[in-house]
């Protein structure tokens, strides 16, 4: 998500203390403690870590401080932990843009996630996952598992109305504007300014046709002609077909589950809840007080887009990494990060399976029958068909993203702290900047974030 989607949303500290035992030290930890930050910082989730966390010290005797992080506060408490001498040994749960921010100002060991992997078996994790993590040769961090981004629509309506699923620029927006009627918006977007989720559901909609945060030489190139295309698309969904002010990642989830948009762009952690297995995020629809599935049942999924600028049809996908730091206590640190992978971590993808996509082997069949949820329980098979579930279990293998590939991750990890895309994205629903006008703004702010990277 968005939450992480995006959906890390509070701030909370919790410390686990247990008894203490040898390692290796380190700079920033005294005795044998490491203290490990985790953007999984919903209270349920954080309850779950607490419990991993005290089974690790009654195996291992090392002392765990678990503190929960707000993804939007991140940037601000690392800055500032760093500039303190008072870096967490371990981060869990980070973006790629956040992992990418790390190494950016130096603050990651970048040996031993390596030799995590190694110790684990290397060909037990996702090829595509590694490689995302990866930069020069070095991992930066060990991937954990993954969320997907996908489109969510009104399989009711569409049936009604005869239309096709919208897995492309042409049927999406066809939908959008047949169904924006009748007190019901087309498709309800994120456009806020100064929100991560505006930038996640439009990098989905950009990749889709085929446009890039820069190119193979690393130049930005956010003024192609398909990333024109792709703001003037996204800009007059926003502006004719969705729901009117500056939308993010709360109000378009409430506007969906209120019945009032006939389709959204939100990530995997939403199947859940859209299944009223959540009490403080409950589909409201009229159909839904009677039969709290109703939504879900009614809900089609797409996976992938394609625009007609695009060579394959896209998706964007988040994979979300341990991250060791450079002061870290090392052996107790990567003790850690190899039991939440291994003994931790059918738990650790069980906190959310509708958001933790297993990026190791062999742990499939088991995700399979995780229960999601958190009032009530149930697992995903049971809601939603097999296929679409399939789809979304092997998407870390295929995830697409801006900028990393291309090697510019720092970049990726820049342009996130500073938002320059949805600020122009903004900007065209608005109606202050032309496609043409924000697609070079964006790229102008891109170009600045870029020449202040140190390289």
């Amino acid at each position: 998500m968005p939450k992480k989607v995006t959906a890390v949303l509070s701030v909370a500290l919790l410390a686990a203390a247990s008894l203490a035992a040898c390692g290796d030290g380190g700079e920033s930890s005294a005795g044998n403690q490491i203290t490990v930050w985790t953007e999984e910082n919903l209270n349920d989730r954080m309850a779950v870590q607490n419990q991993i966390a005290a089974d690790f010290t009654k195996k291992t005797g090392i002392q765990v401080k678990l503190v929960a992080m707000a993804e939007d506060q991140f940037s601000q408490a690392v800055t500032a932990a760093a500039a303190a001498g008072d870096l967490p040994d371990v981060i869990g749960a980070l973006p790629l843009a956040a992992v990418r921010e790390l190494e950016a100002n130096d603050l990651l060991d970048t040996e031993t996630p390596g030799k995590v992997v190694d110790q684990l078996g290397r060909d037990s994790f996702s090829p595509r996952a590694l490689e995302l993590d990866s930069s020069g040769g070095k991992l930066l961090a060990v991937p954990s598992d993954g969320w997907a981004q996908l489109i969510l629509y009104r399989k009711d309506l569409f049936d009604k109305a005869g239309l096709q699923p919208p897995d492309t620029y042409e049927r999406l927006e066809a939908a959008a504007a047949k169904l924006n009627t009748g007190g019901v918006a087309g498709i309800t977007l994120a456009i806020a300014p100064k929100d991560s989720f505006t930038a996640q559901s439009f990098e989905h909609v950009a990749l889709a046709n085929g446009c890039q945060l820069v190119d193979n030489s690393g130049n930005v190139a956010l003024d192609s002609p398909q990333c024109v295309k792709a703001f003037e698309f996204y800009g007059k969904l926003a502006k004719d077909y969705s729901v009117k002010g500056k939308q993010d990642v709360d109000s378009t989830r409430a506007t969906y589950f209120s019945g009032k948009a006939a389709m959204t762009i939100w990530s995997s952690f939403i199947l859940d809840e859209l299944a009223g297995l959540r009490k403080d995020a409950l589909p409201s629809c009229q159909e839904c007080r009677a039969e709290p599935e109703w939504l879900a049942k009614n809900t089609g999924v797409v996976t992938a887009l394609k625009g007609p600028d695009g060579s394959a049809p896209a998706q964007y996908g988040e994979i979300v990494s341990w991250a060791i730091t450079r002061d870290a206590a090392k052996d107790p640190a990567a003790k850690f990060v190899a039991y939440m992978m291994n003994e931790g971590y059918e738990r650790w993808i069980g906190m959310a399976p509708e958001g933790k996509f297993p990026t190791r082997k062999g742990f499939e069949d088991k995700w399979n029958k995780l229960p999601a949820g958190v009032d009530s329980k149930k697992p995903l098979a049971d809601i939603y068909p097999a296929d679409v579930l399939d789809a979304l279990r092997k998407s870390p293998d295929t995830f697409a993203r801006w900028g990393i590939p291309q090697g510019q991750g720092k970049l990726v990890g820049a342009t996130m702290g500073e938002l320059p895309v949805p600020k122009a994205l903004s900007s065209v629903v608005d109606g202050s900047l032309t496609p043409q006008a924000a697609a070079a703004q964006a790229k102008a702010d891109v170009e600045t974030i870029k020449r202040g990277i140190r390289q």
